[in-house]
């Protein structure tokens, strides 16, 4: 079965999606993020779409969906590398991926994640 690679990079989650994206391939990704977070308690999740042309209806509520999965899980999702024709797509479905940053490079993601993650470590020092 076909998968999408997700890398752990110290507690980040790394998918690159490089491939058309079909309803199936989707659901596995998402199965398969959701049990990472769990296996490895992520605290955040970088989605790199910069290889998409087109996101449709269900894409667009894919990634909602892994967003708010992630959020139950205690980690933050951060989409990068969404091109201009993506965001009009989805703005014209009415999929407004609440939640979900989109910063719009690798390193601007991962500088957001790292942030959260910092801030959440500063306000658990802050309450001992």
């Amino acid at each position: 079965m076909e998968r999408i690679p997700i890398l752990r990079m110290g507690n980040l989650l790394l998918v690159t999606i490089q491939v058309d994206m079909h309803d199936q391939l989707a659901r596995v990704l998402q199965d398969d993020l959701t049990s990472q977070i769990e296996k490895t308690g992520a605290k955040g999740v970088l989605i790199d779409i910069s290889a998409l042309d087109l996101v449709d209806s269900f894409i667009g509520r894919m990634i909602a969906n892994i967003s708010a999965m992630s959020r139950i899980l205690d980690a933050q999702t951060v989409v990068v590398g969404m091109r201009p024709a993506v965001a009009i797509t989805l703005v014209e479905l009415g999929l407004t991926l609440s939640g979900v940053k989109t910063p719009l490079d690798v390193d601007r993601g991962m500088a957001l994640i790292r942030r959260r993650d910092e801030s959440a470590v500063d306000d658990a020092d802050d309450s001992d």
